[in-house]
């Protein structure tokens, strides 16, 4: 384990593009793949890396999110110096709440000089992706940067919608564009340019220096203002990301919209998913609640009265009880019941399928009941009036919401 690197994850954004699942809740608390959290695969890739001085920057609807942290990452022994520790604004420094990624640092720089370590990792806690940190500490010392941002290769006609890092042939960072209508293309591959993962690694000498002159300035964030204000004088390179996931094409995932999320869950729950969630050498952790085990009910052919799923994500406690799921990821304690039908969806824990209904391309947030007979995802422009419908057409029930049965014929 690494004692010499603290890690601080950011988890403090409103998450509005991934509306009505953060309508309650911050984004890196929000559900994935059945039993997880979004932050749970930035803290799996901290633990796996070996480092264990965690602290999670917390501000916007953090109460689920810093239950869950409580919960499921408090078995780290602190009389070893390994924790995973939430952070809210401390108004030491000044009464503001967070103004952006680097002035969260800020907020919390007493923090970082009690702990007197000799490296800074800032990560974001809503991607989804496997990676060692450690390769990365170590290819930061032997190019002897000040700073190092992790990158991913990416087509260069993908580029437009990410925040691109400019290198020259031996990956020295030497210009930031933010979204640029024309991405700079690598020096050695004029089809690929570099995206930001928002993954830093700093000296902590020179960040706490570089923040202490930045922040009265107003600039409070890290990848518009902190690296393009460090580039003149200081050295800072790019790491390019190398996937423990073990695959042929890179996973890294923002799932920060309604339709990226549901696309990474629905690869899940496919035949061969891109990522693996079942791999041993890079397990997953995360809080598991006491449910009984999957049961499935009733095989009756000749009434169609079938308990099965097919090529889905079945989590612990889920009933089927005589419907029928395809293609899905069902959270804890979901029932399906006789005759109804749920295909290419995302059912969060607590939610009931009543007889006869069908769903499809839909998302149902946490403890939602679907009456009898109801119908979600066949008739979106009707769906438009009563439900938040994305722009590939995914129906989205938040957490709680009443449903109202058909009328009756």
């Amino acid at each position: 384990m690494r004692k010499d690197a603290l890690v601080f994850i950011m988890a403090c954004g409103k998450g509005e593009r991934l509306f009505p699942l953060t309508k309650d809740r911050a984004k890196p608390a929000v559900p994935f793949g059945g039993i997880f959290r979004i932050i749970d695969f930035t803290i799996n890739n901290c633990i796996n890396s070996g480092l264990r001085k965690i602290h999670v920057l917390t501000q916007y609807k953090s109460i689920s999110l810093s239950r869950h942290i409580r919960l499921g990452w408090g078995f780290l022994p602190q009389f070893l110096d390994e924790y995973v520790d939430v952070l809210p604004p401390q108004h030491r420094i000044n009464k503001e709440w967070y103004r952006g990624t680097a002035d969260a640092l800020y907020q919390n720089i007493y923090t970082i000089q009690a702990e007197h370590p000799k490296y800074i990792m800032i990560l974001s806690g809503d991607h989804i992706y496997k990676m060692d940190y450690a390769e990365m500490i170590r290819y930061h010392k032997q190019k002897k940067a000040a700073v190092t941002a992790g990158a991913i290769e990416v087509p260069l006609k993908n580029a437009p919608g990410l925040g691109v890092i400019e290198v020259n042939d031996n990956m020295q960072i030497v210009g930031f564009q933010e979204k640029p209508a024309n991405p700079r293309p690598l020096p050695a591959d004029p089809d690929q340019a570099l995206g930001s993962m928002g993954v830093y690694l700093f000296d902590t000498k020179i960040l706490i220096r570089v923040l202490e002159e930045c922040i009265p300035k107003g600039m409070y964030d890290f990848g518009h203002d902190i690296l393009p204000y460090m580039l003149k004088s200081h050295r800072i390179v790019a790491y390019n990301f190398k996937d423990e996931n073990k695959n042929k094409a890179k996973y890294w995932r923002d799932v920060g919209t309604i339709d990226a999320y549901y696309e990474a869950n629905m690869d899940l729950a496919s035949v061969s998913p891109i990522f693996n969630m079942y791999d041993t050498s890079w397990p997953l952790r995360t809080y598991h609640e006491q449910f009984l085990p999957v049961k499935t009910v009733f095989s009756r052919e000749y009434d169609n009265r079938i308990g099965a799923a097919f090529d889905s994500i079945i989590s612990p406690g889920v009933i089927i009880s005589g419907g029928q799921v395809h293609r899905s990821v069902l959270s804890p304690n979901v029932r399906v019941n006789s005759y109804s039908r749920v295909e290419d969806s995302i059912l969060f824990e607590g939610v009931n399928i009543a007889r006869h209904a069908k769903i499809r391309r839909a998302i149902i947030d946490k403890n939602v009941n679907i009456p009898a007979h109801v119908e979600i995802g066949y008739n979106i422009e009707k769906d438009r009036k009563r439900y938040y419908v994305s722009d590939n057409g995914v129906v989205v029930i938040p957490k709680g919401a009443v449903v109202r049965s058909p009328k009756k014929r």
